[in-house]
């Protein structure tokens, strides 16, 4: 199915997946020191909500998980606000023009950081379309199939710079997103630059009236090799949740 938006067209059989599955598996990546989700069958004395174990006609699970530590997901500023803001009431458009940029993050003592010079560098050598990118997606290198299930508590991931999310805030981007567990370093005493930065949020106890409440970031995405730098539709989806973040299942269609 061919759609057009604003004149380009998208072939809808087409979708180029770059979330992260969630399982109960050890194949599920973890972050922020939990234990992997938990999904499994309700019983109510000796009846199992189970097919397979032949006292149930249907499968009825509960599933138990973290948005933020589980896979990928997408957060609002409520992920960081003393007040509640829900990402299912700021996130209600579902289309954005997006643009896929790499970055290899830089070393910087023992951190390995996204400087604001490697974004605008990446976004510059991409090819441009006559439209103004709603979203970004940064992936990073190296790109090993291990990120699906890495294990990243107490890694030290790679992280974002204050200064490279003020450059992606100011150049209009409502959509971020990324392939690493947090946009800001794992262990930095509660700062949240990046966080901050991104949603232009200057006092999480009093949030400014001009923060970015519709504004996302989505973390913990996986692209492939095999996905080519520049131009997409991004069709991003969340299960609605009223909470700060929601799992959810980005899409990619060429233009």
């Amino acid at each position: 199915m061919i759609a057009k938006i604003h004149n380009f067209e998208i072939d809808l059989s087409k979708p180029i997946d770059i979330s992260i599955p969630l399982t109960n598996t050890d194949e599920n990546p973890i972050a922020w020191y939990i234990e992997k989700p938990v999904i499994e069958p309700v019983v109510f004395g000796d009846w199992i909500g189970k097919v397979s174990e032949g006292k149930s006609s249907t499968n009825f699970n509960n599933i138990f998980f973290n948005p933020h530590g589980h896979g990928t997901h997408t957060e609002c500023l409520g992920h960081i606000t003393n007040d509640f803001y829900s990402i299912n009431q700021s996130l209600k458009q579902f289309f954005f023009f997006a643009k896929l940029i790499t970055v290899e993050p830089e070393k910087n003592g023992d951190d390995f950081v996204i400087t604001k010079e490697q974004v605008q560098k990446a976004l510059s050598a991409s090819t441009s379309l006559s439209v103004t990118n709603e979203a970004l997606i940064i992936r990073t290198v190296p790109n090993q199939k291990e990120k699906k299930s890495r294990k990243y508590s107490n890694t030290n991931p790679p992280y974002l710079s204050e200064e490279a999310a003020i450059f992606i805030r100011e150049s209009e981007t409502q959509h971020l997103l990324i392939d690493l567990p947090s946009v800001d370093k794992e262990h930095d005493e509660g700062k949240l630059l990046a966080h901050k930065a991104f949603w232009n949020v200057k006092d999480t106890h009093n949030v400014n009236p001009d923060a970015r409440f519709n504004a996302t970031i989505t973390e913990m995405i996986y692209v492939s090799d095999e996905i080519e730098d520049g131009n997409y539709i991004l069709n991003l989806q969340i299960a609605s949740f009223e909470n700060d973040a929601s799992p959810s299942k980005p899409i990619l269609y060429k233009i």
